[in-house]
């Protein structure tokens, strides 16, 4: 562990651990804040794509941040045998925890889906990829914010070039990844819109007994939503999640795109009980006051304009309620 590491910070109890490194909690006495330590030891790397991975992820995440859905970095110390990152501190469980028990509510989806391709879009407009978007990389911190992380695989794409390599997870890495072919940024969104289909289905649209299994049925790419299980799911998740997930990457939308879906296709309705006060602002329409929500989220032939409805919790009450349209 670095000496100017433990000069600044009280490094305490390890919370994680890693192929590379481990993570500890770590106080700082001058802003009296906690913080999570990521501590690589050097001597695990055992290549140069291990070595660039380990100068990735500070010099992509020092680019990104700050971003709402991006985890902060906010020191970097470096000896002859460590690398240590001081970063956001996080819960312990990651999107993986909260989805692998089976499928979450629509509502609760879009909210997750849209934090998360806010970061993905942040990352694209200035240049970067992530190239391995998966539940386990996916965190929040105290307040429940979604978090991006882990950037050792991410590639800069901001000179119009394309890029190369076989880099992510079986389950969630697009087709033509798997095929060995130059590709895009839209690996992202393709990434993304599994994690969609999971946390909506339970189950995810590609998969085998193996890793080679699962890269035959990528490649296919035969996307399919059983009914027993998206019976529930509204046509405008399902329409968004073919645009996401489709097998032809110049036909495949940008996350800027995906994020311009929710409030072109998403719509709800509702039951509100205490009436609160509504103020227009703009073309948002705000409710200040506390009040009684239940939403349930679906397609409407009907509806001109749909509407996204976001809530900021405050604990676990409803404080304020804005309307899209």
């Amino acid at each position: 562990m670095c000496e100017a590491l433990k000069t600044q910070y009280q490094v305490n109890e390890e919370i994680g651990r890693g192929r590379f490194g481990t993570i500890f909690r770590c106080f700082h006495p001058l802003s009296n804040e906690l913080y999570a330590c990521k501590v690589i030891d050097k001597s695990r790397l055992g290549d140069s794509t291990d070595r660039e991975c380990l100068q990735n992820e500070p010099k992509f995440m020092t680019l990104l941040c700050p971003h709402p859905n991006i985890l902060q970095i906010f020191d970097v110390f470096e000896d002859d045998d460590y690398l240590s990152i001081v970063m956001d501190l996080c819960q312990p469980h990651t999107l993986f925890d909260r989805i692998v028990n089976g499928p979450i509510s629509e509502a609760q989806a879009a909210l997750l889906i849209k934090s998360l391709l806010e970061a993905v879009a942040h990352c694209h407009r200035l240049g970067v990829a992530h190239r391995d978007i998966k539940p386990d990389n996916v965190l929040f911190d105290s307040a429940d914010n979604l978090k991006l992380a882990d950037f050792g695989s991410a590639e800069w794409f901001g000179d119009g070039s394309s890029m190369s390599g076989v880099v992510g997870t079986p389950y969630y890495v697009a087709p033509e990844v798997v095929m060995g072919r130059e590709y895009d940024e839209k690996v992202d969104v393709w990434s993304c819109g599994v994690i969609l289909y999971i946390m909506l289905g339970g189950i995810p649209p590609f998969y085998g007994d193996s890793a080679a299994e699962i890269f035959e049925a990528v490649v296919r790419a035969n996307l399919r939503f059983p009914s027993r299980i998206f019976r529930t799911v509204s046509p405008a998740a399902k329409d968004l999640l073919r645009k996401m997930i489709c097998r032809d990457p110049s036909r495949r939308i940008s996350a800027e795109q995906a994020l311009s879906k929710f409030t072109t296709f998403f719509s709800f309705q509702f039951h509100l009980h205490n009436f609160g006060d509504f103020v227009l602002m703009g073309s948002f329409l705000v409710c200040r006051t506390p009040l009684d929500l239940e939403c349930w989220w679906h397609s409407s032939h009907d509806l001109m304009n749909a509407i996204y409805i976001e809530w900021e919790r405050k604990r676990h009450d409803l404080s304020c309620l804005t309307w899209w349209v």
